[in-house]
């Protein structure tokens, strides 16, 4: 494999048990996929189910992608240091809306986002090593594991991604172009390690690179 993150699923459990013990009674906010979520002034965004895609604007024009936020990793204009920041539902999503104030007066609570923030972290820092490869089929390769590691389920064929990133969506991460993405992506599918179900979506093979 090209990278394979070391991702810990022990902090994600216990911040799922920390939030339904302590805010069951709280209404979530269902967003549609392909909508913009709305970042508030001292709120912090807490996806429950779903995906979020969290982009920004370059000077050119171009959409740069900075990240995805998944099932218990938070987002929001607290934590956004980018201008032109935006956060964009990849499916049906239901978010919880945090205060600043709240979080702060709550230490377990503060601790669970802490965790929660460094796993972010470890999710930047994966795209940036990324980054750092020389060839493009690499780079796709490695970052379609990086996503299946996080956020993949488990099937027959190896790991399904539940959740859809255009190829341009890809390329923007990755400093290519949407062609060089559409090639790699059809290379790896001849090859086997890149699959699709019959609901069309992406499965990454278990079987070991040639």
């Amino acid at each position: 494999m090209v990278f394979t993150p070391s991702r810990e699923s022990g902090s994600k459990d216990g911040f799922r048990e920390l939030l339904e013990a302590n805010y069951q009674k709280r209404s979530l906010v269902h967003v549609s996929a392909g909508s913009h979520v709305p970042l508030l002034k001292n709120n912090v965004w807490l996806v429950v189910r779903g995906m979020v895609k969290l982009s920004a604007i370059t000077i050119h024009g171009d959409e740069m992608l900075l990240g995805l936020a998944g099932p218990n990793e938070p987002f929001g204009d607290p934590l956004n240091g980018v201008e032109a920041y935006a956060a964009t539902t990849l499916a049906d999503t239901d978010l919880l809306c945090l205060s600043c104030s709240e979080i702060r007066q709550d230490g377990t609570l503060a601790v669970a986002m802490l965790e929660a923030l460094g796993q972010r972290i470890q999710q930047s820092q994966a795209l940036l090593a990324l980054m750092g490869l020389k060839r493009v089929d690499e780079r796709v390769r490695g970052f379609l594991e990086l996503l299946a590691s996080e956020y993949g389920q488990p099937c027959e064929s190896g790991l399904r991604l539940n959740l859809r990133l255009t190829h341009q969506e890809v390329a923007s991460a990755l400093a290519t172009t949407r062609v060089t993405v559409t090639r790699v992506i059809g290379a790896l599918r001849d090859e086997g390690w890149l699959q699709l179900d019959s609901q069309r979506r992406l499965v990454v093979s278990y079987l070991p690179r040639r």
